[in-house]
């Protein structure tokens, strides 16, 4: 059983040139691996059970040898060949020989070898559905081609079913290793918004901690790499951050068995061999963590801080997370919409306005305007504090008002949700720059305007700040600016601007 998100560790099929043992594999707490049937076809005559050569019991996901053929430009075996081979050998997740597109492809090229992988698997489609101790991956080829990727999402996804259990989407490991996360991002979305949500969507070639994130927020469940044996064998060490030159490195940042045990002066002085085997490990260490970590924070609901975080970490992450902003439609329709685990929603910049938490509630909000009663007579809007409500102002006010309460970032907040997440759970900077409070300025004034257009009874619109606190009176100014352009424009709209004073009494 594998559950997702999870990422296989690519190994080598005769385990000949494999630095990292399959038992320290799983010591690790990776249950399932991804091997090449092709190559294991090339260099054993006969294999009757994949778990048995590997003499590993977890899950064994098979690739095809695409990646040979992109390297090459030809292998020396045919898909039904390879097909029947996976079925064979007992893989648990197999692949058919997808065609790879070279991420510098042209179109004419991406189109080629998009149509001949789809080819291929109706070509395979007989073999697998009769191959039932297998689940068969459908891969989805392109490119950076985003049309082409998107018309190939579409056919495969007529044609999954029919013994394809995943799709895949092909070609990214150049993307990958290049740091040109925001182009990998625009096709896991294209490719996603085009196939069924319910079906697995693999993505070759994700070993890096910097993507994993991106790619898990957008619906990748589950990816491959061999990155951690890769990345040994050039001297890189794997962080959370990025990769490092280990003998550029004056401490080792982790306390994995592997760093607890050497210094770096100790680790550079290693033979060769033990040191590729070594890093392998400490790699193999941190994509564990991290996978570890994205989980946790899926459970607790914090996945969209996560992502603000990483951002910042690296120039591709926030390549990526900005791609990710450009396509937040995509997540809000895909965001649960009950309480997470988590205690408190954390405001870390402005990038948490757009937290699908957050802008889910603020657009609830909006929806709630022509459902206002309409017998109060005056409008009241005060300063929320992260700490504590004023709920003093309850008891004198609501009996006769309608009030809300205001804050950067979370919008406007009707009092009876109050105490409702996030609105009642969350920790702030208090630092905002202008384009926030403009923000929070402009939803005030187009929700007066929208409340005017229902409550044509309303006289009186009181804003209450506190002249200490500045982004409040930032706030109170832009508003001040809004108005005078709105009156300039005949439209007129009075709103009553109030001190709090140190001790408010509302």
């Amino acid at each position: 059983m594998i559950e997702t998100p999870y990422i296989f560790p690519v190994v080598d099929p005769t385990l000949k040139n494999q630095f990292v043992s399959l038992n320290d594999i799983r010591r690790i707490g990776f249950n399932a691996i991804i091997t090449n049937a092709y190559l294991l076809k090339k260099r054993l005559q006969k294999v009757e059970d994949i778990h048995s050569v590997l003499n590993f019991d977890g899950v064994v996901m098979t690739d095809s040898g695409a990646y040979q053929l992109l390297r090459y430009g030809n292998i020396d075996i045919t898909n039904v060949e390879i097909v029947n081979y996976q079925c064979e050998i007992g893989s648990d997740i197999g692949v058919i020989l997808d065609v790879p597109t070279p991420y510098d492809a042209p179109y004419e090229k991406a189109l080629e070898s998009a149509e001949i992988t789809f080819q291929r698997a109706i070509e395979v489609r007989d073999i697998i559905e009769k191959c039932t101790n297998a689940l068969w991956t459908l891969p989805i080829q392109g490119g950076t081609h985003l049309e082409i990727l998107q018309k190939y999402a579409i056919k495969s996804d007529s044609i999954v079913g029919y013994g394809y259990s995943l799709f895949a989407l092909g070609s990214p490991t150049t993307l990958l290793e290049n740091y040109m996360f925001d182009k990998v991002i625009e096709m896991i979305v294209t490719v996603r918004l085009n196939i069924r949500p319910s079906y697995p969507l693999h993505l070759f070639g994700a070993g890096h901690p910097l993507i994993m994130p991106f790619a898990i927020a957008l619906g990748v469940d589950i990816m491959d790499s061999a990155s951690y044996i890769l990345y040994a064998k050039d001297g890189r060490y794997m962080t959370r951050k990025g990769t490092y030159a280990v003998k550029e490195l004056s401490y080792f940042p982790c306390s994995c068995p592997v760093c607890s045990k050497y210094t770096v002066e100790e680790f550079n002085k290693l033979p060769k061999q033990d040191k590729w085997k070594l890093l392998a490990l400490h790699n193999l260490y941190t994509l564990f963590r991290e996978l570890n970590e994205i989980k946790e924070c899926i459970k607790e609901g914090r996945l969209w801080e996560y992502l603000e975080e990483k951002a910042r970490s690296h120039p591709a992450a926030k390549r990526a997370f900005e791609t990710i902003k450009k396509n937040l439609e995509y997540i809000y329709r895909r965001t649960p919409r009950e309480k997470p685990k988590g205690k408190a929603l954390f405001i870390l910049s402005e990038d948490s306005i757009y937290n699908p938490k957050l802008m889910l509630a603020r657009r609830d909000i909006l929806s709630r305007i022509s459902r206002i009663p309409t017998k109060k007579k005056c409008i009241i809007f005060a300063p929320l504090t992260t700490k504590s409500s004023p709920k003093g102002l309850y008891k004198a006010t609501t009996k006769e008002c309608h009030l809300y309460f205001y804050y950067p970032i979370l919008g406007l907040i009707p009092y009876t949700l109050i105490n409702s997440y996030p609105f009642s759970q969350f920790e702030a900077y208090n630092e905002f720059s202008y384009s926030v409070i403009k923000d929070l300025a402009y939803t005030f004034i187009e929700y007066i305007m929208n409340l005017y257009k229902n409550l044509t009874h309303i006289v009186e619109v009181t804003l209450y700040i506190q002249n200490n606190v500045e982004w409040q009176y930032r706030f109170a100014e832009t508003v001040k600016e809004y108005l005078q352009i709105l009156n300039q424009k005949g439209i007129g709209i009075k709103i009553k601007i109030l001190n709090l004073g140190n001790n408010p009494t509302y």
